[in-house]
């Protein structure tokens, strides 16, 4: 196995004091996928963007970011490591052709010359599928349809080949035809360019197809954490379990799907405990009073006191399905 490129341990961020990321530890290696999810709150996009060092003002961030070693994020942001956002209208210029937003891109980092950035930008846009890329990288980012600019912001943030690359919910209200293209092109430049990618993302259906590991959080806490496959079919968190039994099913009659009950707790408002427990049907009074540790169980982490009680099939811990 290889050894990290991005080590990450107790990672903290708070408001005012209150923490909104409690103690998240992970790593990802050279050209892993890495994906972040949990509902919304759970605390991945802040994660994400801690790496960037582009935390919302006023946050307070701490624990330990490591590139290959270095704790110089500042430095390698742009070069080693960018960011796709999920809005990519707002990640563009309006008053800026889109060639020129990438070209500047080019020679803020590399220091080429306009004739070279600029034919990198054409080619960045070629790679992502943008069709007669020299003409299109003159027009303006309300000149291109949704897929195209979240294409263009892909280019933006693979031109320069970064070694990682943080993808905050980039198919967010896309359709599932433009969310497939998006991931495509995704995988396409991560190949490319051999980077690393942390994929933010609610959607679990994406996670199986894409993801080689997953880390599920729930509160600003890691829930559990393993590879793909063994997480999303024996999840040894209920938490995960939830959410996975909320997905739709394959199967000839309609049902109506089990549900999480309850809601997320506010940062400044966390229950003693495990933060799940008041939502967790196998909760006992250890939960409601000690907050469980990540811990190794059945080849992945787990922070949970009971992760040998949740059953192979999710939907069993929540609400049984029922004719509709």
């Amino acid at each position: 196995m290889s050894d990290p490129l991005l080590s990450v341990r107790d990672l903290r961020i708070a408001f005012d004091g209150i923490e909104a990321v409690r103690g998240v530890s992970f790593d990802v290696r050279p050209r892993e996928v890495l994906a972040l999810v949990g509902e919304s709150g759970a605390g991945k996009s802040l994660t994400a963007r801690s790496l960037l060092g582009t935390a919302p003002r006023g946050a307070t961030v701490s624990g330990r970011i490591l590139l290959d070693g270095s704790a110089d994020l500042a430095a390698a942001r742009g070069r080693r490591v960018s960011l796709v956002p999920q809005d990519a209208l707002s990640a563009l210029s309006p008053v800026h052709p889109v060639g020129d937003q990438l070209a500047a891109a080019v020679r803020s980092v590399t220091g080429v010359s306009r004739r070279e950035a600029r034919a990198r930008a054409v080619a960045a846009l070629e790679r992502v599928g943008i069709p007669d890329a020299a003409r299109r990288a003159r027009a303006y980012p309300h000149e291109y349809s949704g897929g195209m600019r979240q294409r263009a912001v892909i280019a933006m943030a693979t031109l320069n080949e970064p070694d990682l690359v943080v993808a905050d919910e980039p198919t967010t209200a896309l359709d599932a035809e433009r969310r497939e293209q998006v991931l495509r092109v995704l995988g396409e430049q991560r190949e490319a360019v051999g980077a690393a990618l942390l994929l933010v993302t609610h959607d679990l259906d994406v996670v199986r197809d894409h993801a080689d590991r997953v880390l599920v959080m729930y509160a600003g806490r890691a829930a559990e954490l393993g590879t793909a496959p063994a997480v999303l079919d024996r999840p040894r968190a209920p938490y995960t379990a939830g959410l996975l039994a909320s997905l739709p099913q394959d199967g000839p009659r309609r049902r109506r799907l089990p549900t999480l009950p309850g809601t997320p707790p506010a940062p400044g408002a966390l229950p003693p405990g495990c933060a799940f427990a008041p939502r967790c049907p196998l909760a006992t009074d250890r939960c409601r009073t000690e907050e469980p540790e990540p811990r190794e169980a059945d080849g992945r982490l787990v922070a949970c006191h009971h992760p040998d009680r949740v059953p192979t099939d999710a939907t069993q811990l929540f609400e049984e399905e029922q004719p509709v």
